[in-house]
């Protein structure tokens, strides 16, 4: 056995003996979030795209009070007892063996998440929603969410990856009548105006259609090599404000830099119910202009900000994507989430143009722990272009686990992914992950 595997086995066996004296919260979408405590670990099998490893997995959960920690280490390796290529190499690949840590949550006076990014969005959505800075385990980076709110202001900000030049995102917001005497009356003086800045500092992210060759020149850049930049304005006015019953009408305007613009307008809804039941809704009314896409930096960007085309001289890019396929249009977006004494969760979402076929974009969630006595499934699922919504392409993300639990804390189950991998010529591939596995977990 080498070294490298020597030194991880010695560092789970670390973190094994610490787990109860760390602390932890899970990450899916706010209103799904809850505090709890997992210490878990298992063996199984890995099949990726046809070639077998062996697992050895840790994976615990922990929250006090505010902190939260998460761990994510896997540990592959081949028949001849080596770690799978590529696994372990860079600095950066033992920093990601922590998921995350976090102080409080999305929503809260102050929140900082360090790690990776699930579910990054600023303000109500318009140009960073849903944004994961992983787009695969192989892909996954380090990223940084901070917000403050100090009751009259605040601000929200979002940075992908701390190690390279990635996605920088600031939204600051003002609650005005808060700064003058009509502060004391309840509900409208919660009336929040706010600005959104948000750049890919990647040198790719603005690279539209071109050849490539060995002269830079014969690729074509919409803003001359410039960072990919996006810029907008809100505003939100809340018509329902109960500590189980919320509502908010809101506005919003966005501009990409060197592209076009759109508005929205639009509505939310929040209801918890002393823990039995919380539901989450959101629509909004769209108007697009040419040249621009709502949302721009979500689930599917790090895979769509820029790809070699296999076995060319071409590619593609999201930037592209905006001269070609982006057309005026008015378009609709719809969101619900439902969670029942936390027990079942399960989110959708899909946005898409009034009269123009496959180009909608669809989110879920599904997770269901003691719905079913023994029964446990966990999922998500992203796919943009809608043509049929199951259809596994290069337009998906997909995660899916069935498992079982023969004594409470043991759980048979097999893990399904359909995600991407970056290969050594630059190119995007598809990756099928199958895990069956048997992990042993312990919530207290």
């Amino acid at each position: 056995m080498t070294t490298t595997a020597r030194w991880l086995i010695s560092f789970v066996m670390v973190l094994a003996m610490s787990a109860g004296l760390v602390a932890q919260g899970t990450s899916a979408q706010s209103a799904m979030q809850q505090q709890q405590q997992t210490l878990e670990g298992g063996l199984g099998v890995t099949v990726i795209d046809g070639n077998v490893f062996y697992l050895f997995t840790m994976t615990p959960e922990f929250a006090i009070g505010n902190f939260g920690l998460g761990v994510d280490l896997n540990l592959r390796f081949n028949t001849k007892g080596q770690i799978r290529p590529g696994d372990y190499v860079h600095a950066g690949d033992f920093l990601r063996i922590i998921r995350y840590a976090r102080w409080g949550q999305k929503g809260d006076p102050f929140y900082i998440r360090v790690g990776t990014l699930d579910d990054a969005r600023l303000g109500h959505g318009f140009i960073v929603y849903n944004y994961r800075n992983s787009a695969s385990y192989d892909l996954r980076k380090t990223g940084i969410e901070l917000d403050a709110d100090f009751d009259k202001y605040g601000f929200e900000s979002v940075y992908s990856d701390v190690t390279a030049s990635s996605l920088l995102g600031l939204r600051g917001y003002v609650r005005p009548l808060r700064l003058t005497p009509l502060a004391k009356i309840p509900v409208i003086n919660g009336f929040e105006i706010g600005a959104t800045y948000a750049t890919d500092l990647d040198k790719q992210s603005n690279e539209t259609f071109g050849t490539l060759t060995s002269d830079p020149s014969a690729v074509v850049n919409a803003n001359n090599g410039s960072a990919m930049a996006v810029y907008g304005f809100d505003a939100g006015l809340p018509i329902i404000e109960y500590s189980s019953v919320k509502s908010t009408l809101y506005g919003d305007y966005a501009k990409i830099k060197g592209y076009g613009n759109g508005a929205a307008v639009g509505i939310d809804f929040h209801f918890s119910g002393m823990g039995l039941l919380s539901i989450g809704a959101k629509y909004e009314r769209r108007f697009l202009g040419d040249e621009f896409l709502p949302s721009y930096f979500d689930a599917l960007y790090e895979h769509d900000r820029y790809m070699l085309v296999p076995d060319s001289a071409h590619f593609a890019s999201k930037a592209e994507e905006l001269l070609v396929y982006a057309k005026k249009s008015q378009g609709n977006y719809g969101e619900l989430l439902i969670s029942v004494l936390n027990t079942f969760n399960i989110v959708g979402a899909y946005q898409a143009p009034v009269g123009v076929k496959n180009q909608g974009v669809f989110h879920a969630e599904l997770q269901t722990p003691a719905v079913i006595p023994q029964i446990v499934v966990d999922g998500g699922f992203d796919k943009r272009n809608i043509g049929p919504v199951f259809k596994l392409d290069e337009n998906s993300i997909l995660y899916a686990e069935l498992g079982y639990k023969p004594i409470p804390y043991m759980i048979v189950s097999m893990l399904y992914q359909w995600t991407f991998a970056k290969q050594p010529n630059g190119t995007y591939a598809t990756q099928k992950r199958i895990e069956p596995k048997v992990r042993f977990v312990y919530s207290f």
